[in-house]
């Protein structure tokens, strides 16, 4: 399966578990220390980018964007890992 890149891009963890910068590679499993409510915002977008799939309305159809549901408005970058383009 590809490998994905989840970056924290923007936005605050009114949780305090993740900060902008923080980042994880998605394979098979569910990243460790991501909190499951990003995780369930981010997963359609990762499952996406897994199975071929692209976003037409990107400039680039292998990079999007996804919002947690935190009131705070977390931003994750969603991508493919380099070499699984």
């Amino acid at each position: 399966m590809k490998k994905v890149i989840a970056t924290v891009r923007s936005g605050r963890c009114n949780q305090g578990f993740h900060k902008v910068g923080d980042s994880w590679i998605i394979g098979e499993l569910t990243p460790e220390g991501m909190c499951t409510s990003a995780f369930d915002a981010i997963f359609p977008l990762v499952l996406t980018l897994q199975c071929g799939g692209q976003f037409f309305w990107e400039k680039n159809p292998q990079v999007t964007y996804a919002s947690c549901p935190d009131d705070s408005g977390l931003v994750f970058e969603i991508k493919l890992a380099s070499g699984d383009q």
